[in-house]
């Protein structure tokens, strides 16, 4: 893979968070006095379907949570919904470069803060040899798996726009590291996010290149399976990372049928069923161009 790759598809990192948003257990440990509140928001984000309104809505939430953050700088929760909602709207919603490397910049040292608070043995973790990184990441436990995870698809986020540097890109196998920690202490959480992200990491390249696509078809399965088949994303992804460089057209065709068949409102994933919808359709259309 060249630098000027794009090493994970904008649309497909964005998703990721967006639906992770405050989720998966952030906004419960929240303090009593800002728990409610982001609670209320990740359900209105999450189960809207309109994209436009969330892009509209979006800025102004930002701002409030860089106060929340100011006034409690060692709020781990705080820093975790911080580093969420800027990867999020960095990577759907924003085409200025600049602005993107910015929010991306930020949401990573959340994220990294956040997780240094959580687990003091991976303060400045990233800058390590992966020895031993690998190292540290032996102290992360069962109870610090929301703030790897965010610590983890942050970074992820960070290195995409910067994917034409090679000492970003060559951080991918911390990230993946990282991923995979999730994965051992609660392959389920944030109903099987983490096996989505290795299912799209594992199907970046070609085996010839060191691309693992029946590892990722394996990943994208047990996503599918933890969710129950709610998150319709990672069949779109599932198509065209894997089916399309297998060229398994009645598995890619079959795989985003279903996706555009199937009912895009579901607690909590109603924003990225429609995305994904709107996916499985561009990629429907241009199967005859490709296979």
């Amino acid at each position: 893979m060249s630098p000027s790759q794009s090493f994970l598809p904008k649309l497909c990192h964005g998703f990721i968070l967006i639906v992770a948003v405050l989720s998966s257990g952030c906004a419960a440990m929240m303090s009593s006095a800002t728990g409610k509140f982001a609670g209320s928001l990740s359900a209105g984000i999450l189960n809207q379907d309109d994209l436009q309104t969330v892009a509209d809505g979006a800025p102004a939430y930002l701002i409030l949570i860089d106060g929340f953050i100011q006034d409690n700088p060692e709020d781990v929760s705080l820093l975790l919904a911080g580093a969420r909602l800027y990867g999020s709207y960095g990577s759907v919603f924003v085409e200025e470069r600049p602005r993107m490397l910015s929010m991306t910049d930020k949401a990573f040292r959340y994220s990294a803060r956040g997780l240094c608070l959580q687990v003091p043995a991976t303060c400045g973790v990233d800058k390590l040899p992966f020895d031993e990184f690998s190292l540290r990441l032996k102290q992360v436990k069962s109870a610090d798996v929301a703030a790897l995870y965010v610590y983890a698809t942050s970074w992820a986020g960070w290195i995409e726009p910067r994917s034409q540097d090679w000492n970003a890109v060559a951080d991918l196998a911390k990230v993946k590291a990282a991923i995979a920690k999730v994965i051992a202490l609660d392959e389920a959480y944030d109903q099987g996010g983490a096996h989505f992200y290795m299912g799209v990491l594992e199907s970046l390249l070609p085996p010839a290149m060191g691309g693992k696509p029946e590892l990722a078809r394996q990943h994208f399965e047990r996503a599918i399976e933890i969710s129950g088949g709610k998150n319709l994303m990672v069949k779109v992804y599932f198509a065209e990372r894997y089916a399309r460089m297998k060229f398994d057209r009645p598995l890619h065709d079959r795989l985003l049928k279903e996706v555009v068949e199937a009912d895009p409102r579901a607690k909590d994933y109603t924003l990225g069923n429609t995305l994904a919808q709107q996916r499985a359709h561009k990629l429907l259309n241009s199967a005859d161009e490709y296979f």
